[in-house]
């Protein structure tokens, strides 16, 4: 009998603070006087995660799909390309088992936004809250997050087909 196809991922991303931006992480707006600089949304919370997803079922990164030269991707929700991606697994029959995510930001505290960024993922990804966890921290004032210059995010994942395909 053949056994599940287990795929585990790892997927990083960091964007700089910068005035006049709005803080969306998880696809939720966080309060705060900068935001993050990108071509979309700069949601470091969700690239992290699809980076994750695309890389358990081999197919490249975001930016391999939805590179910042293709202006129809300038200011788009990450939870749109969440959708993308998710549609991609269910054509490969890949389904996510869990995610875990570590955002690294020196300010603001994100603990109150943490359960509407989950309920945010699991209904993109159609997997219950009780896959995801998520969690924030801060690196004691050292190094680019620490100074408050930016906020990055570590996720990993684990995707799993099963052989009928189910």
């Amino acid at each position: 009998m053949p056994l599940p196809d287990f795929r585990v991922g790892h997927g990083y991303d960091v964007h700089r603070l910068v005035p006049d931006r709005p803080l969306i992480l998880g696809g939720v707006s966080v309060p705060f006087e900068r935001g993050l600089l990108g071509h979309s949304d700069a949601d470091v919370l969700i690239h992290a995660v699809l980076d994750a997803l695309l890389g358990a079922a081999a197919l490249g990164d975001i930016g391999r799909h939805f590179p910042d030269s293709d202006p129809a991707y300038s200011g788009i929700s990450s939870l749109l390309l969440a959708e993308r991606v998710k549609a991609l697994l269910d054509e490969r029959l890949f389904r996510i088992s869990n995610i875990d995510v570590t955002v690294v930001a020196q300010r603001p505290k994100l603990a109150p936004y943490l359960p509407q960024m989950t309920e945010n993922l699991s209904r993109v990804f159609g997997i219950g809250s009780d896959r995801i966890n998520l969690k924030a921290t801060t690196e004691e004032k050292l190094g680019f997050t620490g100074s408050g210059e930016g906020i990055a995010a570590h996720a990993v994942c684990l995707l799993v087909r099963l052989p009928d395909g189910g």
